[in-house]
């Protein structure tokens, strides 16, 4: 039996010979072939695995004390920059788990379940509606694929058309962090232009506004937390340049139901539904990406995609997959994307409504606002303005002290709270990147600025002692450039 407040074992050490949980009945299939004559013989067991052998309670109760052990959005705040870590309504999970979605087989008939087709319908209409777009494709899983998906219908435009000179994307230093990877992915050469507090630097924009000018790839609001301001102007000189705006839509979370990216010239966008609306995040969970385009390449979406039919003397509408056309970039994933995500997804647009997820984009704005006043006193924030969901506190003010931003965040594990985003973007030193999200309450917000206060206040008493957090975690703190460089993934006995 563990000690309380011990380190809880490994499921090998709790391991006894002979225990069990679980009789598997024997087996009524003979074998056709004894394994020995399938298989070479180098691949064969000279001895069996050495499995943990453990009892049912015993399994049950690990992995419940190991399920207390993780930072949770149910048990405490995630004020991640960057990532958008809000709370899930329980009513989506409750919409995806009925029977009739969960227990859908995804190679089950068109005519046999109309009703998941109609709500993919209806869900790539919502998503046309919020941004602007013509057309969405569902299928991508997560953001970074919903942006490789955009990087491919952009190259594709531009392939059909016969301007193979176009091979350059351009990307501003505050764009979202997998902007440059998608866009190598997808056979383009990555040009970085720099960008300041009021957006991408249109005089080294327009010295690359060239032939060879494939794409830009833009976050609006941009990874600081500031709006682009300058969206109207910088889609006017990519487009006269013969280019495409690319729409980064993880912060869109900030401006949802206020504007729409197509309203601000973007030709294609991916949406975060994972993050804007509300489903388990990608990094915990699965995502979903999908990405919208204007009329003009709503052709090259992935295919197969979901068509409503309207027939004359039938009461209500039949939805059918269509192929894609020939100008398609083809499929980005096997059956239909995340599809229980995007039932989440479907259920939190439809629980707020229009007016509804305009509440959630002016909550999201008012939080990280009040949250950047609160902190003002002690963390300066970065670029002294009103920020839009998020915002970067300036770490460095913390060396007077003896801390890094390492060490507040260390710091604030022991308190109850997940640590902000740090070191990110690039462009701060000693960046710290707050995103309360609007599901966070005036007084959690509150306890966040507290808490960081009372870190400091620490830290002049003895800085030594938050140097030295966490105290209170499983895990004190670790070497993580040795653990990311060299992890342990196996257990070895003994």
């Amino acid at each position: 039996m563990p000690v309380p407040d011990a380190p809880e074992p490994l499921v090998f050490e709790l391991s006894e010979p002979g225990r069990t949980g679980l009789r598997l009945p024997a087996i009524d299939v003979p074998d056709a072939v004894a394994p020995a004559a399938c298989l070479p013989a180098a691949a064969l067991r000279r001895e069996p695995p050495a499995l943990p052998e453990v009892g049912e309670l015993d399994v049950v109760r690990h992995y419940t004390r190991l399920s207390r052990l993780n930072h949770a959005i149910d048990t405490g705040m995630y004020p991640l920059g960057s990532c958008t870590m809000k709370y899930n309504p329980k009513i989506n999970d409750a919409l995806a788990a009925l029977q009739g979605f969960a227990g859908l087989h995804p190679y089950t008939p068109g005519s046999l379940a109309q009703g998941a087709l109609r709500l993919l319908w209806d869900l790539e209409q919502a998503l046309c509606a919020l941004t602007g777009m013509a057309a969405f494709s569902l299928q991508p899983a997560a953001g970074a694929h919903g942006e490789l998906a955009g990087m491919l219908i952009a190259a594709q435009y531009h392939r059909l058309r016969g301007d193979t000179a176009r091979r350059r994307v351009v990307v501003p230093t505050a764009a979202h962090g997998t902007n440059p990877a998608s866009a190598a992915m997808a056979g383009f050469e990555v040009v970085e232009i720099p960008s300041d507090a009021d957006g991408v630097d249109l005089d080294a924009l327009r010295a690359q506004a060239d032939g060879s000018l494939a794409a830009l790839m833009l976050t609006n609001p941009s990874t600081v937390g500031l709006f682009e301001g300058r969206a109207a102007e910088t889609a006017r000189i990519v487009h006269a340049a013969g280019g495409l705006l690319y729409y980064d839509g993880a912060n869109l979370n900030a401006i949802v139901g206020r504007a729409r990216p197509a309203d601000m010239g973007f030709d294609i966008c991916h949406l975060n539904l994972h993050k804007t609306f509300s489903t388990p995040h990608g990094m915990g969970g699965p995502g979903a990406g999908p990405v919208g385009v204007t009329e003009r390449l709503a052709g090259h979406l992935p295919g197969p995609s979901v068509r409503r039919f309207d027939r004359p003397g039938e009461p209500a509408a039949r939805f059918a997959w269509e192929a894609a056309g020939p100008g398609s970039i083809g499929r980005m994933r096997a059956l239909f994307g995340n599809f229980l995500v995007l039932v989440r997804a479907y259920a939190y647009i439809r629980t707020h409504g229009g007016a509804g997820l305009r509440d959630v984009s002016g909550h999201a704005v008012l939080n990280a606002n009040y949250l950047m006043e609160l902190l003002r006193p002690s963390l300066p924030p970065a670029f002294d303005r009103r920020c839009m969901h998020e915002f970067i506190a300036d770490g460095r003010a913390l060396r007077p002290l003896g801390l890094r931003a390492l060490d507040l965040c260390k710091a604030l594990l022991d308190r109850g709270f997940h640590a902000p985003t740090m070191y990110f973007p690039l462009v701060v030193e000693e960046a710290l990147m707050f995103e309360p999200t609007e599901t966070e309450s005036r007084q959690t917000i509150e306890a966040l600025a507290a808490a960081v206060a009372d870190i400091l206040a620490e830290a002049a008493r003895d800085a030594d002692a938050v140097r030295a957090a966490p105290e209170r975690t499983p895990v004190g703190r670790v070497d993580e450039a040795t653990a990311a460089r060299r992890p342990v993934l196996r257990h070895t006995s003994g």
